[in-house]
């Protein structure tokens, strides 16, 4: 169905049939049910709170022995936010907190190939977004920073983080 259509839909319906359908959506689907609870309550600190746990316990966990050490775990909460519409500050520092966390990770660790190339990801999309919502000069020193340490950990793609410093 067309966006147009389900407007046309929509507006031929009248006001307590539409509020049925959005009752029926809100039983039905789990995503709806986010969506107007987020809307209605949004708590958006907690949300982040839970979701930095969480990338924590991937890389130290403290229920198994080994870490897992999995970028998508905090990919999956950065899409979820932005679908809710977070704040970007609080977007962006979860996105800092992955690659700080990641950076202390790869001190105790011996880290794949794998794992520096998606750092590097995480790195550019952070940058990314902080271009893209107006808010780097708000993260710029925090940004830099990381790519230092990152040199100073002498990573193998640390020329990688400079020039794409440089870039921005």
């Amino acid at each position: 169905m067309s966006k147009r259509a389900l407007k046309a839909y929509t507006e031929q319906l009248d006001p307590s049939a539409l509020r049925e359908q959005i009752h029926d959506l809100y039983e039905r689907f789990p995503e709806v049910k986010t969506y107007y609870d987020f809307i209605f309550n949004p708590k958006e600190d907690k949300l982040v709170a839970d979701a930095m746990a969480r990338i924590s316990e991937e890389y130290f966990p403290k229920r198994r022995r080994r870490a897992r050490a999995r970028r998508s775990v905090a990919h999956k909460f950065l899409k979820h936010f932005k679908t809710l519409g977070v704040d970007p500050f609080l977007q962006a520092d979860l996105m800092a907190f992955n690659l700080e966390i990641g950076m202390r990770f790869e001190k105790v660790r011996n880290c794949p190939d794998a794992f520096y190339k998606s750092m590097y990801r995480s790195y550019r999309e952070w940058g990314a977004h902080l271009i893209h919502s107006g808010i780097y000069r708000e993260y710029q020193e925090k940004y830099a920073h990381i790519a230092s340490e990152v040199a100073r950990a002498n990573w193998p793609n640390k020329d990688s983080f400079q020039d794409f410093l440089e870039q921005l």
